[in-house]
């Protein structure tokens, strides 16, 4: 593991909280990107000097995975996700390790990525995740 790349929220709406991490909270809006085959609209905003990304996630539809976390919980942390250089040896050693992935291979993830989720059983109950860059 890298760097914690980013934290993942699940929203209701994205919009009436763009105020607050750009006005309140000073961070930059990087860009918007919806995700038609997870039923998601996502938000990425950066701190000026450091690489840990909030990401604001916002269902499009009822049936997406987050929408059924709100339901179940509320607003609120979703994931945490690891950057990773080499995402299939990350993952062969994590399930070497004994966890449990949710994904049996990469798949494409927001802003120009590829990721990867360990299941919460494995992880303390936390849903986590490894994201590869594009650039790496």
């Amino acid at each position: 593991m890298k760097v914690l790349d980013h934290i993942g929220i699940a929203v209701e709406k994205i919009e009436p909280l763009i105020p607050l991490f750009t006005n309140v909270l000073g961070l930059k809006l990087d860009h918007r990107e919806e995700l038609p085959d997870r039923q998601l609209r996502v938000a990425v905003f950066k701190t000026i000097k450091g690489t840990t990304a909030i990401e604001l996630l916002e269902p499009t539809s009822p049936e997406s995975t987050v929408a059924k976390f709100l339901e179940k919980k509320g607003q609120g942390v979703h994931h945490i996700a690891f950057r990773v250089g080499d995402i299939e040896s990350e993952m062969n050693r994590l399930r070497n390790e004994g966890i449990t992935m949710i994904d049996s291979k990469p798949r494409p993830g927001a802003h120009d990525t590829t990721v990867a989720f360990m299941h919460p059983s494995s992880t303390g109950k936390v849903l986590m995740e490894i994201c590869q860059h594009k650039e790496e």
